[in-house]
């Protein structure tokens, strides 16, 4: 075990040294894609599990080559590298026991984020010699970690693999953060067949050498790119004559942040960027927005995105220019299947690594597109849930301080192993 636990550390701080952000995890997925065929695995890669259709927020063309040419140069698996050219850089591997048994399904993401690591002198990444190697992008969320555990729970299937039966597929997924990955998946089939499905995360606030085997806490969300095209005009000289998109975007912020809450349950609204305009002395024929709808239900979610829609048209019309809405991101809620994690439970509880274990945990927070997966099994009848390894934090998620503990990650990969064999026994 000991050998798998360094392994799990080697893996995690080369995933940490090269983040690569949503549907540009080329050089990760290389990798990850050639120890899973050396282990054994059947695997799917690609444009194979996930559709084109319903990638949402995907780099463009150019953006997509140039970080290709970059995994050639840093270490990317050429075997493989080609797969992922195009920007689909999801995986799923199948472990085909060849017993009559149920299908199992593992979610792990993969993505970085845009934040420059801390270069402090009490960051333990710096210190040991692991800090991200790309200006600018970091693994602030732990998905290196998550990374690192789908290989090590990999590696002891194959090893135990006469003690197991039916299926266990393992899905290493693309672009979690901005929720924009998930559905591309769910939407090529890859968990039509699942009978249970578990997503995991690191940290999220539950203490270290603890355990939460159901966070159905997950608001649903939809992020959107909002544009304002007007005319511009010489602000002293004609201002009639233009047609003010920098006051059309204006007025909606305002109104945005208005918007009535609902009495069914949690709403959050945030306009996160604006810009607009092109100098002092001409009317603004062009402004842009970030923004990001929340609901404690779908249902609530799809209430606040619809008054976003009239509010973003209304303030058109007003101010007499063209808008367009365009969706980059979405996730679902979701409610844990408990006697699912009722097992996840009872394995934490008896591993000697973890000091408590809790079944579930319903305080509404940020936002998951696991919940594509989860919502799809549940439809078939199959159960799901999400489940959190607690872990001592350096910093908050989503922070250039950023780190975990090391030592939760070869716990969280036997409970994980522990949960598929009672699973199988189901």
């Amino acid at each position: 075990m000991q050998q798998l636990g360094d392994k799990l550390i080697k893996w995690r701080r080369d995933f940490h040294q090269y983040p690569e952000t949503g549907f540009l995890e080329m050089r990760t997925a290389s990798i990850v894609a050639s120890i899973l065929d050396e282990l054994g695995f059947q695997l799917k890669m690609g444009k194979e599990v996930m559709s084109e259709a319903d990638c949402m927020g995907k780099p463009t063309e150019e953006e997509t080559k140039k970080h290709y040419q970059w995994a050639q140069k840093n270490g990317a698996i050429g075997d493989y590298l080609h797969l992922f050219s195009e920007g689909y850089t999801g995986i799923v591997a199948t472990l085909d026991t060849g017993k009559k048994g149920s299908v199992i399904a593992f979610r792990f993401d993969m993505d970085a984020l845009d934040i420059l690591e801390s270069n402090s002198n009490e960051h333990f990444p710096r210190n040991e010699e692991f800090s991200s190697k790309v200006h600018g992008k970091m693994h602030a969320c732990g998905h290196d970690s998550h990374t690192a555990m789908g290989l090590g729970l990999a590696t002891l299937l194959i090893e135990n693999k006469d003690q197991l039966k039916g299926k266990i597929k393992l899905i290493f997924q693309p672009a979690e953060e901005g929720t924009r990955g998930a559905k591309a998946m769910a939407a090529a089939n890859v968990v039509e067949d699942v009978d249970y499905f578990v997503a995991t995360h690191i940290g999220v606030g539950v203490p270290h050498k603890q355990f939460v085997a159901a966070n159905s806490g997950f608001l649903a969300t939809s992020k959107l790119d909002i544009s304002y095209t007007g005319k511009a005009a010489h602000a002293g000289g004609s201002p009639e004559q233009g047609k003010n998109a920098l006051l059309a975007a204006a007025a909606s912020v305002l109104s945005l942040h208005g918007i009535s809450r609902h009495s069914g349950g949690a709403t959050r609204i945030n306009v996160g960027q604006l810009e607009a305009g092109a100098g002092r002395n001409i009317i603004a024929n062009h402004a842009s927005m970030k923004v990001e709808t929340r609901g404690e239900t779908s249902e609530i979610n799809e209430y606040v995105k619809e008054q976003v829609t009239s509010i973003v048209s209304g303030a058109a019309t007003m101010y007499q220019v063209e808008h367009k809405i365009k969706t980059v991101g979405e996730a679902l809620s979701c409610k844990c299947s408990l006697d699912l994690a009722g097992i996840l439970h009872q394995c934490a509880e008896a591993s000697p690594d973890i000091e408590k274990s809790r079944l579930e945990d319903n305080t509404p927070g940020g936002s998951e597109d696991a919940t594509y997966f989860m919502n799809e099994v549940q439809k078939n009848g199959g159960k799901a849930t999400y489940c959190v390894f607690g872990t001592e934090l350096a910093a908050g998620h989503h922070n250039e301080k950023f780190d975990i503990k090391e030592d939760t990650l070869l716990p969280a990969v036997n409970i994980l192993f522990q949960s598929a064999k009672v699973i199988m026994e189901q």
